[in-house]
């Protein structure tokens, strides 16, 4: 009996008062995911802007005569030059048309 009073009295001191918290302002989390927004932003969005833009010049400054790799990895000849697509001489009596969007590097350029 004594020594479950003890228990009480030992456990009834270590006991925390309730202290109020206050929530967490809401500036914080907007702080937050504005970094976490603007990190990704220039880790991975704007190099990849900048790789499409000059894979856009590398496109519009192809011509006849370049020799180029698809992004099948054929390598071929351009020929000729139409609007949304090149001709492609892969072979010698081989020609195949390709969609700009599938040349992926110049091999050769030629001098114009």
């Amino acid at each position: 009996m004594l020594l479950d009073r003890a228990f009480t009295v030992l456990f009834a001191q270590t006991e925390a008062p309730a202290v109020a918290q206050q929530p967490p302002s809401i500036w914080n989390s907007v702080i937050f995911m504005a970094l976490i927004f603007g990190a990704m932003y220039f880790l991975m969005i704007a190099p990849q802007r900048k790789k499409q833009k000059e894979h856009e010049k590398l496109l519009a400054s192809l011509s006849s005569g370049d020799e180029v790799l698809t992004t099948g990895g054929i390598f071929g000849t351009i020929t000729n030059v139409k609007d949304d697509r090149f001709v492609v001489r892969i072979a010698d009596d081989t020609k195949i048309e390709l969609g700009k969007g599938f040349i992926q590097s110049v091999v050769k350029k030629t001098s114009s």
